[in-house]
């Protein structure tokens, strides 16, 4: 499921970015060959080696210039958020598929191919919403920043951003210590939990035994 997360999941999130940005006005994502979904114009090997080992990484950032917006702060918010909305959206097409998969594996006396689906669906849910959630941090240079600039006079937002390098470096260490991933995890958790119930009403009896699943695993 991570190796599916890196591949696939990843580029549409850096290629949901590219799209907004060049929708808004900016060539800079086509021009540096960001406009694509092929993994291999997104992919870092670092941060993919970090999705493989620990759960969470990064992909290659995609270029924008700011200045081809009209409206740069906005320009800005809205392709960042761009990126974390794709995984929402991808978490709750692996919930409705491992709740399908689920179904076959009730209906067919334990079949592997089912079970295995029905994991490999809701553990690439779990992925998707944990990098969301990650990327929705309020802290330079990550997504989630960007679109909280919205809120923050232009003097200010600017000077932050002067310093994104290093911060950047600060989150990481943050996390490599655990001291983010308790907040991060229950935060996940629910949005995991709450996306489950919604796509799994109907289901019937079946989504109710998905969802204990989805609790133990919580």
């Amino acid at each position: 499921a991570r190796a599916f997360v890196v591949f696939c999941t990843l580029p549409i999130h850096e290629y949901a970015h590219a799209l907004v940005a060049t929708k808004l006005g900016d060539d800079t994502p086509r021009l540096s060959g960001r406009l694509t979904l092929n993994p291999l114009a997104h992919i870092d090997i670092m941060g993919a080696v970090m999705i493989l080992l620990v759960g969470f990484g990064y992909a290659k950032a995609v270029p924008v210039n700011p200045r081809n917006f009209k409206n740069p702060k906005a320009g800005m918010a809205l392709t960042a958020a761009a990126g974390p909305a794709s995984n929402l959206i991808m978490s709750v097409i692996f919930i409705l598929l491992s709740n399908i998969s689920f179904v076959i594996y009730c209906k067919t006396n334990d079949s592997i191919v089912a079970r295995v689906a029905f994991l490999f669906f809701f553990y690439a849910a779990m992925i998707n919403i944990s990098l969301a959630v990650c990327i929705l941090i309020p802290i330079p240079p990550i997504d989630g920043a960007r679109i909280v600039g919205l809120l923050i006079p232009n003097k200010i937002y600017y000077q932050i951003m002067k310093y994104e390098r290093y911060i950047i470096i600060v989150v990481f260490v943050l996390l490599a210590l655990g001291w983010l991933s308790t907040p991060l995890s229950w935060l996940a958790d629910k949005v995991l939990y709450g996306i489950s119930w919604l796509v799994s009403k109907p289901f019937g009896e079946y989504g109710d035994m998905f969802m204990q699943i989805v609790s133990s695993a919580m």
